[in-house]
């Protein structure tokens, strides 16, 4: 079976959200254009790094071409998406891997979002050799998410998946650890000090 690619070039909308009340949120991404919608989920972690490496790699573009991309400093007010999901939200994947990079002959950034795949393999050496072979096949790997953002599309995908990770629940004062809605035991209020 061949390679199943949901490619967005350019996307009408693409965004980081959740589903769920704080502690128990499911991540997605989700692109849509067309008419056509894509959601892919993936851990809260994930879309962290995804938002911060995206600047990075925007600072560095910036940085390399002496500030002649058209790449903001910071996401424009007027691209805030504060809207919730595209519903219905259907999960096409679990995200595994992401790759980043920037297309400089066309001035656009490429966010891919591969599926997560169980290998199989008795040893390291096995698991290791059905990794490579799979980052080879091109044809038939994993079913993938392909997303080409301007560069202030990016800038906003960004901002908006970070807002997306701080709005979870809020950090005990003490220890900071999560509070949840049912309460909170605190490792700072049961009389535990280090180094007593």
């Amino acid at each position: 079976m061949s390679r199943q690619v949901f490619l967005y070039d350019p996307p009408d909308r693409f965004v980081a959200g959740t589903v769920g009340l704080p502690g128990r949120r499911i991540f997605f991404l989700q692109a849509s254009a067309a008419g056509r919608t894509t959601s892919v989920v993936l851990e809260k972690t994930q879309v962290e790094a995804l938002a911060e490496r995206i600047d990075e790699l925007l600072d560095e573009v910036v940085r390399r071409t002496g500030g002649n991309a058209p790449v903001p400093a910071v996401a424009p007010a007027e691209l805030a998406d504060t809207a919730p999901l595209d519903t219905p939200v259907e999960e096409e994947f679990r995200v595994g891997t992401m790759a980043l990079a920037w297309d400089g002959e066309h001035e656009r950034m490429v966010v891919e979002a591969q599926a997560l795949v169980e290998l199989a393999a008795d040893t390291e050496e096995d698991l290791a050799e059905a990794e490579e072979r799979l980052l080879k096949d091109e044809a038939n790997g994993p079913p993938m998410l392909r997303v080409r953002l301007t560069g202030t599309m990016a800038r906003a995908f960004a901002k908006r998946a970070l807002e997306v990770v701080n709005a979870g629940r809020p950090p005990c004062p003490l220890c900071s650890l999560p509070l949840d809605p049912e309460g909170h035991v605190c490792p700072r209020q049961n009389g535990y000090r280090r180094g007593a």
